[in-house]
């Protein structure tokens, strides 16, 4: 293919309709740049496409698939439930079975029970998951703890 040296206004001249170029369309659409956008990257633009575009076609590296797990697990500790059921027995909002307090974590968004702090009275609390040191801390203050699920580790 020859380079052209001068620039094709140069030919364009007499300003008549076609300009030379002939009567049905010639040089007037897309079919003379080689169609829209990325039209022809593979065919009849392929050595533009693996000059400038080397990395155009083809796959590369690997994304996992977006899976919606929710990792995060929400604590408390023994000590924080002992001054919520405080509060909620000077409020008049308690449960009671027996001379326990009932508490459900699980209705207020709590995942786990942590053995951390002290526990003052006897509690019932129910729970999806609690750990060792939480469950004798809460026997040894008179209560109990209902743990509903299991474990927390995914299987």
């Amino acid at each position: 293919m020859v380079v052209r040296s001068r620039k094709k206004s140069r030919r364009l001249r007499g300003r008549t309709r076609t300009m030379g170029w002939g009567r049905i369309g010639q040089h007037r659409k897309s079919g003379s740049k080689g169609g829209y956008g990325a039209a022809g990257l593979g065919k009849h633009e392929w050595t533009w496409t693996i000059k400038y575009a080397p990395n155009w076609f083809g796959k590369k590296g690997f994304r996992p698939p977006r899976i919606r797990v929710n990792k995060e697990v929400r604590t408390i500790n023994v000590g924080t439930v002992d001054e919520l059921a405080k509060t909620l027995e000077a409020r008049g909002d308690v449960e009671k079975d027996g001379d326990m307090v009932v508490i459900d974590l699980s209705r207020i968004g709590i995942h786990k029970l942590l053995g951390g702090g002290k526990v003052s009275k006897p509690l019932k609390i129910i729970v999806p998951y609690a750990s060792e040191a939480a469950v004798k801390k809460i026997e040894e203050a008179g209560g109990q703890v209902i743990v509903t699920m299991k474990s927390i580790e995914p299987e």
